[in-house]
């Protein structure tokens, strides 16, 4: 848990995070190399110079030490874990639900792990939400809409196979839906991760979550046009938050014009780990001000509450958490771990 320079304890729910095989060893092809690439580039670009990983490290990391970043070092007290398959480019898949719930299975209360489908698979996409609801018993799905598939470089949220899937999802009581709508990572195509399909599907389906991942970067004004009218559409801040350490007024006019369109109330905390670790931004973010030209102009403040709520009491009430419960056991297995 998160403890603030005065003493108070936040509450902090980690709502990007991945647990990847981007090594050479699961590589496909070029694009598989391509990829992890990108990602690096965006780790060391943005990221503080003490922070920085070593590119086979960065590659493909142990579940300790993911456990060591987020809960030890770090201050999550949970963390959702979103599933990206990606098979096009990596062997056997980039991070596979299958692949997270055995790193989870080992540290119980800390991990929601989050499904993934691909609405070109047809049946088989059916088939495959009925699955991971039966067996894995999921709360949510990742999906990304510029993943490549044969011929196919991308699909819509508004593809008729696409809403097929919503709705099932809709029956299911899998309600919450991360979309990657922000920057591209090589090869992928930037277009296909537009946002106006958003807008559609949040209508259709009023009883999901539409979480954006990455608020729709860099089609900031775009999302928060949609996100203001649409009461299920959510704002997600992993890639968006590191400016706070490279380009912090950058990120406050980000984040004014979220809190303006979107509201404190439906904004989340993601770290997007492995490509930066949760410490130094939860820290960065807790210390952050609007400089007072940007919050004059946008009538907005960050204030504690609001810093709250997006760092953990946001993602709770969409996943159903009791904080004061979770506290609580978290609290009795740290005095367990204490007394071996």
């Amino acid at each position: 848990m998160f403890r603030t320079p005065d003493g108070e304890e936040i509450f902090i729910i980690d709502g990007h995070t991945h647990f990847w095989d981007g090594s050479p060893e699961n590589q496909a092809n070029i694009h598989g190399k391509q990829f992890i690439d990108c990602f690096y580039a965006y780790h060391t670009a943005l990221s503080p110079k003490d922070q920085l990983w070593s590119k086979e490290q960065f590659e493909k990391y142990s579940a300790d030490k993911m456990h060591h970043d987020l809960f030890v070092d770090g201050p999550d007290d949970m963390a959702i874990v979103q599933s990206t398959y990606l098979s096009e480019f990596y062997k056997n898949g980039f991070n596979t639900i299958e692949r997270n719930l055995d790193m989870a299975k080992a540290y119980p209360d800390r991990y929601i792990v989050n499904g993934a489908f691909d609405p070109r698979d047809g049946e088989k996409a059916i088939e495959y939400i009925h699955f991971m609801k039966e067996n894995y018993n999921i709360k949510g799905v990742k999906l990304y809409t510029a993943e490549w598939k044969g011929d196919s470089r991308g699909w819509k949220l508004t593809d008729p196979s696409a809403y097929r899937c919503l709705e099932l999802c809709q029956k299911l009581g899998i309600t919450n839906v991360h979309v990657h709508k922000g920057p591209t990572i090589i090869p992928l195509d930037k277009d296909a991760f537009d946002v106006h399909d958003v807008d559609h599907a949040a209508t259709d389906f009023q009883g999901l979550n539409f979480i954006i991942e990455h608020c729709g970067l860099p089609r900031l004004d775009d999302f928060c046009w949609i996100a203001v009218q649409e009461t299920n559409v959510y704002g997600g801040l992993a890639v968006a938050l590191p400016f706070i350490h490279s380009r912090p007024r950058y990120f406050a006019e980000v984040i004014s014009e979220l809190l303006f369109w979107v509201g404190e109330d439906k904004i989340l905390f993601g770290s997007d780990y492995a490509i930066w670790t949760p410490r130094w931004l939860v820290e960065k973010f807790w210390n952050f001000e609007i400089p007072e030209d940007i919050k004059q102009e946008h009538g907005v403040d960050l204030t504690r509450e609001a810093k709250r709520k997006i760092l953990g009491l946001n993602a709770a009430r969409l996943y159903n958490v009791d904080v004061e419960a979770q506290k609580a056991r978290l609290k009795d297995a740290s005095l367990a771990v204490a007394a071996e």
